[in-house]
């Protein structure tokens, strides 16, 4: 068994600050299995016996054998918020992991937000040192995406992508959401998918999918609090120069993209554009999805990713396959209006970080994998 190293050392980290930890990500990320490498009892709630035993949670943790244990898939309790409320109120010597649907503080039955009382960790699709950890290529991870079962596969199997949609669909959306129309929500899933990075417009998906355009907000709601979808906002001042409104959506895994294109080979035009996915859940490592921005103004010109940090100056980031490309005019554009000197141009060509002034703008030259040395 692989350990994940990442995740392990993030782990340890929030238990500084939290005796409860909420992992939150999509069904075959591999949660159940981080904990696993722990060496944590897993209570699986999806088993009678399990919610059984949890329906008195006094006599539960006053009997548990072990300080540190995962609740796994704790959705499925009848009050998943207030077993971890006792926990966390009247045994504060216990750790837990909380694992289960992406989507749990969106049910009713989760009343309590325990926001004073966790900490979550958000789980990406695997990220760069992943990738180290599991001796997996760029290249694998762009063409098949993150999720383990299927990036670990010999070839690239389209059956794991189609039962996953299915189990997406009847454990996920029907269980949690109770939406109606499959055929619909399925074809939205799809080309959101192959539109990922694209500027959303709702009235575009409507006709296609069959539904109205208030019905295509309420998907994208749905994908977004199910960490399927990204959605990104201009990062403005309202300048009257800048696109204040515009979301761009983000798909969460470049597998699906590749399976819904029935390719299992990239093309140098579509590496670029997975690029941008690889480096955007890199960043969602690290960072809070609320502070990942784009930016264009009202000439088109663009930036891929701007990172704004709580009391920091905003951060350009480019995506490019090969650093030589880079070019300064649009972080130009964009500090003709912002402050700051931190611009990073992420390709996959550099192999050791530096730094070049440009043009008057201090460039950071930098791969993927440099990120996690930039984090503060």
């Amino acid at each position: 068994m692989i350990n994940r190293t990442f995740w392990e050392d993030k782990i340890d980290a929030l238990w500084k600050e939290k005796n409860l930890i909420w992992i939150a990500g999509v069904r075959r990320s591999g949660k159940t299995t981080l904990c696993k490498n722990l060496r944590l009892p897993i209570y699986d709630c999806e088993l009678g016996s399990v919610r059984l035993q949890l329906e008195d949670p006094e006599t539960f943790f006053t009997n548990m054998k072990s300080p540190v244990i995962a609740l796994d898939e704790i959705h499925k309790l009848p009050d998943p918020s207030n077993v971890l409320k006792i926990a966390t109120d009247h045994f504060p010597k216990i750790k837990i992991i909380a694992t289960g649907s992406s989507s749990i503080q969106a049910l009713n039955k989760f009343k309590d937000s325990l926001t004073d009382r966790k900490r979550i960790l958000f789980f990406t699709p695997m990220n760069s040192v992943d990738l180290k950890d599991f001796g997996l290529s760029l290249n694998e991870r762009m063409i098949k995406g993150g999720l383990p079962p299927a990036i670990l596969s010999e070839r690239f199997n389209e059956n794991f992508y189609q039962d996953w949609i299915d189990s997406f669909w009847a454990k996920d959306i029907q269980e949690l959401f109770k939406v109606e129309k499959r055929h619909g929500f399925i074809k939205f899933f799809e080309l959101l998918a192959l539109q990922s990075g694209d500027l959303f417009e709702a009235t575009r998906f409507s006709s296609e999918c069959e539904v109205s355009r208030p019905t295509i907000q309420k998907y994208l709601d749905i994908l977004e609090l199910s960490f399927i979808a990204y959605r990104l906002r201009p990062f403005h001042k309202n300048s009257g120069k800048e696109v204040v409104a515009a979301p761009k959506v983000y798909f969460f895994d470049t597998g699906f993209i590749s399976y819904f294109r029935g390719i299992s080979q990239l093309s140098s035009e579509l590496k670029g554009h997975y690029w941008k996915n690889l480096v955007l859940n890199e960043l969602l490592s690290f960072y809070h999805p609320d502070s990942i921005y784009y930016w264009r103004d009202k000439n088109q010109t663009e930036i891929d990713f701007i990172l704004k940090l709580r009391g920091r100056d905003p951060v350009t980031i480019e995506c490019k396959l090969q650093a030589k490309s880079f070019a300064t005019n649009r972080v130009e554009s964009f500090r003709k209006i912002h402050n700051g000197n931190e611009n990073w141009c992420i390709a996959t060509d550099i192999k050791d970080s530096y730094s070049k002034d440009i043009n008057g703008h201090q460039i950071r030259f930098l791969n993927i994998h440099h990120l996690k040395d930039l984090v503060k």
